[in-house]
């Protein structure tokens, strides 16, 4: 019975129809349904576009796996504990930074940002080198890093920065933290020079002096202090290597993978994104008006094909069963045509960029990004949607009281 019910299905989809406007109903409610489901493809996208297009920023300047003091804002971290950590099997490089917030003044012109001191070893963690915009990546004989600050493309337009002026420096301020006497200085202040400039086109840019950590603790007056520890992790266990990071540094510090690392922005992403589905989810209960229209003409239409099936032992069930599924073909022709609707647009927009944002942003158009676990969550949302649509005319088609009438 389920096969005979979907080949009549099928016929009275694609058979002749007493009137017209029963097709164009049909049509119109196929039609409704195709954008819609495109619609549902290209907004999720969009948004896969952005995560990843910020993700890949983020993870531009982030480490592998951050630690970070569970309290406070400095912690201190052992030559032994450093060995160790070094010596967990996936860890290939270690980092020790220390930042804080500070003044910038570069030829009279003042700005607050964030002043991060590195180590030798953080070009292995943060391939810094080739984030740089102008300038380059210097070091001394000894493998130190001297005097020199990398700053962000925003913080170098606002101070007017010259990389090629090796005459002008940057002075950073800091309040002092000496106790204070009667004429001491109240601000801490180091210099240095301009070597490069880098860009990972997000916030960083407009936020971050990067120089040596010497430089740094020299304006904290806390020696041997960091405020994180950057991981390069190479291994595909990443959990196994956490669980070993803090078997040897203890309960007082935080871990956090790349995820972690931004996962409140992350998280704002993702419920955006749902947000607009179900909007645009909402919108496609209205056009499953369409549907329902459409099925309820049909089964005006089919009156007297429902008697005679029911004379031929039809029962109720398979009656319903008869109409649900003609719904659920309609909502899969409407599917599959968005699918291809989707994906001509996401070609398009790719290739071309049809819509563009506005100017000052980062990129020329929206990003799309498919994924196939966006057409399977599709597929079941507008399934449910043609479904709940089918019910009324297909329980008013079984509930008919027509009868066959025999001249």
């Amino acid at each position: 019975m389920p096969a005979l019910t979907r080949d009549i299905a099928r016929r009275y989809l694609f058979g002749k129809k007493s009137t017209n406007s029963i097709n164009i109903i049909t049509g119109i409610s196929i039609f409704g349904i195709s954008i819609g489901t495109a619609a549902l493809i290209l907004i999720l996208s969009v948004f896969n576009g952005f995560e990843s297009l910020l993700s890949g920023m983020f993870n531009a300047f982030n480490p592998d796996i951050k630690v970070i003091p569970a309290e406070g804002k400095y912690f201190t971290i052992e030559d032994d504990q450093l060995l160790a950590l070094k010596a967990i099997p996936g860890v290939t490089a270690v980092a020790k930074t220390i930042e804080e917030i500070a003044l910038f003044e570069y030829k009279g012109v003042q700005e607050l940002g964030k002043i991060k001191g590195i180590d030798e070893t953080f070009l292995d963690v943060t391939p810094l080198d080739t984030l740089l915009v102008s300038g380059q990546y210097r070091r001394s004989a000894n493998g130190q890093l001297l005097k020199y600050g990398y700053v962000g493309l925003g913080i170098k337009n606002k101070l007017g920065i010259n990389i090629n002026d090796k005459l002008s420096s940057l002075t950073i301020y800091m309040p002092s933290k000496s106790k204070k006497m009667l004429g001491a200085k109240e601000f801490n202040s180091q210099t240095v020079y301009p070597a490069g400039v880098f860009s990972v086109k997000s916030d960083s840019d407009y936020q971050y002096v990067l120089t040596s950590t010497a430089v740094v603790e020299q304006l904290l007056e806390q020696p041997k202090q960091s405020s994180a520890l950057e991981i390069k992790a190479s291994g595909k266990d990443e959990k196994a290597i956490i669980a070993k990071i803090a078997a040897i540094l203890g309960p007082d510090v935080t871990i956090k993978n790349r995820y972690q690392q931004d996962e409140s922005f992350l998280k704002v992403m993702q419920i955006e994104k749902w947000i607009s589905f179900l909007i645009t989810g909402l919108t496609m209960l209205l056009i499953a008006f369409n549907l329902l229209g459409a099925l309820w003409m049909i089964v005006l239409d089919k009156q007297k094909d429902i008697s005679v099936l029911k004379a031929l032992g039809f029962n109720n069930a398979d009656v319903k069963t008869l109409f649900t599924n003609l719904g659920l073909l309609i909502t899969a022709i409407g599917i599959l045509i968005g699918f291809v609707l989707a994906l001509i647009f996401y070609f398009l927009q790719k290739k071309y960029g049809l819509i563009g944002v506005p100017q000052g942003f980062m990129m020329d158009s929206y990003p799309v990004q498919l994924r196939l676990t966006d057409f399977f969550i599709v597929t079941f949302v507008v399934f449910v949607i043609g479904w709940l649509a089918s019910l009324i005319p297909a329980n008013k088609a079984a509930h008919s009281l027509s009868f066959l009438r025999v001249k």
